[in-house]
């Protein structure tokens, strides 16, 4: 009984190392990640599965507390409540379907974990998922090179796991020798601001001429600027008319990021903006739980929080090209850049508002895991965020 605490021990550190080094914000070492199965699947008892799953999610997860302390002002100890509370669902998962015999069986369950953890609902809180590292693994392989993580994930969990570990390892080592980041789509530019806290939250007429004055400095060679998340702050007929009058006589499109306040809370959106008008092109299918997504708001208040609008727009037409838009926190889950796969978009938006970021990985780790995906799919990828 001891060496088996002392063997589950062990798997407890070797977790924590592997989420904190697969979730460092560095795009190659994702896939250390695939180890993670392996060690769940080696635990001797179920309560030794849960604190493993937990262990590894928490190390993942380790800047959202100083993430939480910097956005809300507050002490450490709401933001490890948040950290605690977002664990119980990958923890419950693989408690659940965690079982002691390793061989094919723990193969297919581990499959099942997988698939849960990709989808609603507890995909809703689906981060520090090891199939993020296909794109890494296997990259311009699109579906089969998901199909191929899938499958060495689950076979980690058996008795084949040191020969499909040392094949990963070989994909891995040639991947890196042969890296190179996603190219951004021809006279498309993403800008990246440094506004802070204050982006999204001063609507004041000095702050949109401000950015005016940036957009005009991304313009030349571009057709397409992306701006940040909240770019724009409320998206209100004023700020439209202001915008549609900046880019009058120009062939300048711009992509930027707003809220729009409605009777049932807000709307995360991305606004198309060009000489000819304005249009809403994207609503946020799943913005953060918690800090923005509050359904339970309803039950009591009847309106509050950010709308989810999970299944919604997986694809806007920009020109000729069709973008798979990521805002933020979407960048960290899986159904939505997979859904908006299927639909075979030429290019990858990923922007994000992540100021309350800085100091913490986390940035990183959503710049990471869509570089990761456009790389999966061969696609373009365009980034703007703001810190």
């Amino acid at each position: 009984m001891r060496r088996e605490y002392a063997c589950d021990g062990v798997l407890a550190v070797a977790a924590l190392a592997t989420g904190c080094l697969a979730w460092s914000g560095h795009v190659l070492l994702l896939p250390a990640s695939m180890l993670f199965p392996f060690l769940w699947s080696m635990t001797s008892h179920r309560s030794a599965a849960a604190v493993v799953s937990a262990v590894y999610f928490l190390a993942a997860s380790r800047g959202l507390p100083q993430g939480v302390v910097t956005y809300y002002g507050s002490d450490l100890w709401p933001g490890l409540q948040l950290c605690l509370l977002a664990s119980s669902s990958f923890v419950v998962v693989h408690t659940v379907l965690w079982e002691r015999q390793r061989g094919l069986r723990k193969g297919w369950r581990y499959l099942v974990v997988c698939i849960l953890m990709a989808t609603p609902p507890f995909g809703i809180l689906g981060w520090a998922h090891p199939i993020t590292s296909a794109g890494v693994l296997f990259p311009g392989w699109g579906w089969m090179g998901l199909a191929a993580t899938l499958a060495a994930l689950a076979f980690m969990t058996t008795l084949a796991s040191p020969v499909v570990a040392i094949v990963l390892s070989g994909f891995w080592i040639w991947s890196a020798t042969h890296w190179t980041s996603p190219p951004v789509p021809p006279h498309w530019k993403g800008a990246d601001l440094t506004l802070g806290a204050s982006l999204g939250r001063d609507a004041s007429l000095i702050r949109q001429q401000q950015l005016a004055t940036r957009l005009k400095g991304e313009i030349e060679g571009a057709a397409v600027v992306v701006l940040p998340e909240s770019a724009l702050g409320l998206w209100t007929p004023t700020v439209e008319r202001f915008w549609t009058r900046q880019l009058k006589g120009s062939d300048l499109t711009m992509i930027a990021g707003a809220a729009i306040v409605n009777g049932f809370g807000y709307d995360n959106v991305l606004v198309d903006v060009d000489r000819k008008g304005a249009r809403i092109a994207y609503r946020e299918r799943m913005p953060v739980p918690g800090s923005m997504w509050q359904p339970w708001l309803a039950w009591f208040h009847g309106s509050g929080g950010a709308r989810a609008h999970f299944f919604a727009n997986p694809v806007i037409d920009i020109g000729a090209a069709r973008a798979a838009p990521l805002i933020c926190y979407e960048q960290l889950i899986i159904w939505p850049v997979l859904q908006s796969m299927l639909y075979e978009p030429h290019v990858i938006v990923a922007v994000a508002n992540s100021w309350w970021t800085v100091g913490t990985s986390i940035g990183d780790v959503q710049r990471a895991s869509a570089q990761a995906w456009a790389r999966l799919f061969g696609t373009y990828l365009v980034v703007s965020f703001n810190t």
